[in-house]
């Protein structure tokens, strides 16, 4: 697949420019950030923690699932992003299958379906961030431990047939949003085993109308640089493509893997 178009880079008076208007953001975006985290973070905790929380709604979901939607779409809002949902999430479980960017994919699925994700481990000691995705029901997995896959499957199956819908990042890693790499066929026998349709979703995150792999990891860039560019960096306008269900034909998993991640590139391809 072609990359779409990146924008030009600066020249320097406007490198100077950007700079100033960076500083800027951090002005009103950090203190939006701490009270995200001082206000808003302890009264999502006390609503999830409520009597009757994860109980199911006539419309299918949970109070709960409302608390991570509503903390996760004010936490994109504070990083200047806006969010449009194309397409509409399954309500019921289903294996969420998505291609890979930043580590805000799961705040912008959130904000439209809290979903249990799969995540690397190392997450789990990110400041905060770790912290909350364990109390959203995330499932950490220890890359390149066999043990820790089979652990994985069991538990993701148990979910599904919980009726939690269960999501992943088939590519094992992220990109820069230009295109979407191979499938591990592997994590799709969870939707086999635990009898359930799969949905792609399609994520993409646009600067001024036009790709831009801003949010993606620069080359040797770690979690708290990111974290501190994003939320200095400029309005975005962030994607959430829910594709319709994916039904196994018993054709197999490598087939579900293929079909699941065409769906989502063809979404990326357009225009």
């Amino acid at each position: 697949m072609n990359a779409p178009n990146e924008l030009p880079e600066l020249s320097l008076p406007a490198a100077e420019g950007e700079v100033r208007v960076r500083w800027w953001r951090y002005c009103y975006r950090s203190p939006a950030l701490l009270w995200h985290l001082i206000v808003h973070l302890p009264l999502t905790l006390i609503w999830i923690s409520l009597p009757g929380a994860t109980r199911v709604r006539e419309d299918g979901g949970t109070s709960a699932e409302r608390a991570i939607r509503w903390w996760s779409g004010g936490l994109l809002r504070v990083f200047g992003m806006r969010s449009k949902r194309i397409g509409e999430p399954h309500a019921g479980p289903a294996l969420v299958v998505a291609n890979h960017i930043s580590w805000l994919d799961i705040e912008l699925i959130h904000s439209q379906r809290a979903v249990h994700f799969v995540a690397k481990s190392e997450i789990a000691g990110w400041p905060l961030i770790g912290w909350l995705a364990k109390r959203g029901g995330t499932i950490y997995h220890r890359r390149g431990s066999t043990e820790s896959l089979k652990t994985v499957s069991e538990e993701m199956v148990a979910r599904l047939k919980l009726g939690h819908p269960v999501g992943v990042f088939p590519e094992g890693g992220t990109g820069d949003g230009s295109s979407v790499r191979t499938f591990h066929a592997r994590i799709f026998q969870t939707a086999l085993d635990g009898e359930v349709q799969i949905q792609p979703v399609a994520l993409r995150y646009r600067i001024h109308g036009r790709y831009s792999p801003f949010v993606a990891f620069a080359d040797g860039e770690g979690f708290l640089p990111n974290f501190l560019r994003l939320l200095g960096g400029p309005v975005i306008e962030a994607e959430t493509h829910f594709l319709p269900l994916v039904t196994d034909t018993g054709e197999g998993r490598r087939r579900l893997a293929e079909r699941c991640r065409q769906a989502i590139a063809e979404v990326l391809e357009r225009p």
